[in-house]
């Protein structure tokens, strides 16, 4: 542990081993490096003032209370302080303060001052009379500079004290910096805004971190193997032909410091994916004029039939968490509301421990009146996502990079206009590639592993999907589209039956890079099929009895879907 705090380890050797006490103020800064807080006081003039005494009754504890302080100068007059730790903010004042974020930070900037909020990513001491600062906002972040100028130039002076200052707060502390933007000669690979640097003339600590973090936030920004608890080193050949060790950070560690992990560039893109995904879910249906509703989780019955639905007991009665909107969102369109959508949550009870099943998810619903097809909804569908896409390609496009950096993607390739396939034509699809598979002398248990066996009158199951996602593409070239009529018995007991051929429905799914992100269907709306079906399924009536009662007075033919948003993100 010495090793990792201190570079010049052997130099403290002597101020740990001797038998008194140790005075921080006496300790001469030079023995320390960067990662260690040498704790000095000062008043917002810069004054030095008396600093506690280090008690210990063992060389390891002094240590342990050395490592654990670093320099503070407390900052009570922001208006009148160059730099230090500012109070703890409790709302005692407004400045006229004008905030810049980091992400807009480019060449148009060049010459104007700045104030900027912002994590250290990294601080680089040069010297001693430079410090480079790395700050990170969100997914962007831009190289900030301090030199050392005790001459008073364009009212502006830098002490070699506010130099070391800066050199010494941890990584990860929030800081406020007001600077003047420069262009910079050659681009800082390091920064997403390349182009430019802050030379700092003002720096605040609003928050420290502590100096030890549980990982390095570049460690969790590579990608590693979700198997290991903890972290694992890879091997990777480097250049010189020498193998180099790459440290990663393992999911169990990374779910311990979630609100860390989420600090990096790729974790916080995604929850800024997914919330756009949202966003342009709603704009699309808002500028439909869908009405958005907000339908209980807690329920008497089941939702979509089957076992997987958690039970619980509502003040001494049974009810279920719902397993999905459906049944609101058709008595919304019963009630002339037209069309409705909704995002909530969605609980299923499957002990399915894969990277698709989840026990809780966001879906993203919506029903809509049908005229005379249920393909009016299929249209709607399909527009819906194409909006999305072409929103997240336009706005999101930082994100995209930021993710695809540490999950390297390729482009995804949809149509303007959807493609959908037939679900016995894709059963057709499949047998072939079984076929081939058997001629090149696979065995069963590799046809199976490959996801070439398939029921005509079945679900796919998810080797299914990814096969038929690798056939699609190579087929038609694109990563989206539509799956249609899929058989009655893969399909929940209120799903419209076929005209045509009994054993089909209504029905259909879609699909994203071969696997399935959205099931829909038109529903029934005559009661007494819906009872029938409820039966065949096995869900009790009378838990549903209030569901089927609201197509008794006049029932609009209908359709929807329901959209899983994790699965598309």
């Amino acid at each position: 542990m010495r090793a990792l705090l201190f570079r010049n380890h052997r130099s403290l050797k002597s101020i740990f081993s001797r038998k008194f006490p140790v005075r921080t103020d006496k300790m001469d800064a030079s023995l320390v490096d960067s990662q260690t807080r040498c704790y000095m006081s000062y008043n917002s003039l810069g004054e030095p003032q008396k600093a506690p005494v280090v008690v210990g009754k063992g060389k390891k504890e002094r240590k342990q209370r050395i490592q654990a302080v670093r320099t503070v100068i407390e900052v009570r007059d922001i208006d009148n302080s160059q730099f230090g730790d500012l109070e703890l903010i409790q709302s005692r004042y407004r400045t006229q303060r004008e905030w810049t974020p980091v992400i807009s930070l480019n060449e148009e900037f060049d010459s104007k001052s700045v104030w900027i909020r912002a994590r250290i990513h990294t601080v680089r001491k040069a010297g001693a009379k430079m410090c480079f600062l790395l700050l990170r906002q969100g997914v962007s972040s831009v190289q900030a500079l301090l030199i050392v100028n005790e001459d008073v130039l364009d009212g502006v002076s830098i002490s070699r004290q506010m130099v070391t200052y800066a050199s010494k707060i941890p990584p990860e502390s929030i800081v406020d910096i007001f600077g003047t933007v420069k262009k910079t000669a050659e681009p800082v690979k390091s920064a997403t805004q390349h182009d430019v640097e802050v030379h700092v003339e003002r720096f605040f600590v609003v928050s420290a971190s502590s100096p030890e973090l549980p990982f390095q936030l570049d460690d969790a920004g590579r990608c590693g193997s979700d198997e290991d608890p903890f972290s694992e080193a890879k091997h990777e050949q480097h250049e010189s032909g020498k193998e180099k060790k790459i440290v990663t950070v393992g999911r169990s560690l990374r779910l311990d410091y979630r609100w860390i992990d989420v600090r990096t560039r790729s974790k916080h893109a995604i929850f800024r994916i997914q919330s756009s995904i949202c966003r342009y879910f709603r704009e699309y249906f808002i500028k439909k004029d869908f009405i958005e509703i907000h339908t209980p989780k807690i329920i008497a019955g089941v939702s979509e039939g089957g076992a997987e639905v958690f039970r619980l007991k509502y003040f001494g009665k049974p009810a279920c968490l719902a397993q999905s909107p459906q049944l609101y969102k058709q008595m919304a369109v019963m009630a002339d509301l037209g069309g409705v959508f909704e995002i909530g949550p969605v609980f299923r009870a499957e002990n399915a421990n894969t990277n698709r099943h989840l026990t809780e998810f966001v879906g993203m619903d919506f029903e809509m009146p049908i005229f005379e097809h249920y393909r009016e909804v299929l249209e709607v569908l399909g527009n819906l996502f194409v909006f999305i896409f072409d929103n997240l390609n336009a706005h999101c496009k930082d994100e995209l990079e930021a993710v695809n950096s540490q999950y390297p993607f390729i482009p995804l390739k949809y149509r303007r206009e959807t493609l959908i396939l037939q679900f016995a034509d894709m059963i057709e699809l499949i047998q072939e590639e079984r076929k081939k598979m058997e001629a090149n002398g696979m065995s069963p248990e590799e046809i199976e592993k490959a996801g070439a066996n398939v029921h005509p009158l079945k679900d796919f199951s998810t080797p299914n999907e990814k096969l038929l996602g690798r056939l699609i593409k190579a087929k038609h070239d694109v990563d989206f589209y539509i799956v249609d009529r899929y058989p009655l018995a893969a399909r929940p007991f209120y799903t419209m039956p076929a005209p045509d051929d009994p054993n089909y429905t209504n029905s259909y799914d879609v699909f994203l890079r071969g696997e399935e992100i959205t099931s829909g269907a038109q529903r029934i709306h005559d009661p007494a099929m819906l009872e029938q079906r409820a039966k065949e399924k096995d869900i009790p009536v009378p838990s549903i009895q209030s569901y089927i009662e609201c197509f008794k007075h006049g029932a609009s033919p209908h359709g929807g879907a329901g959209i899983g948003l994790e699965r598309v993100v």
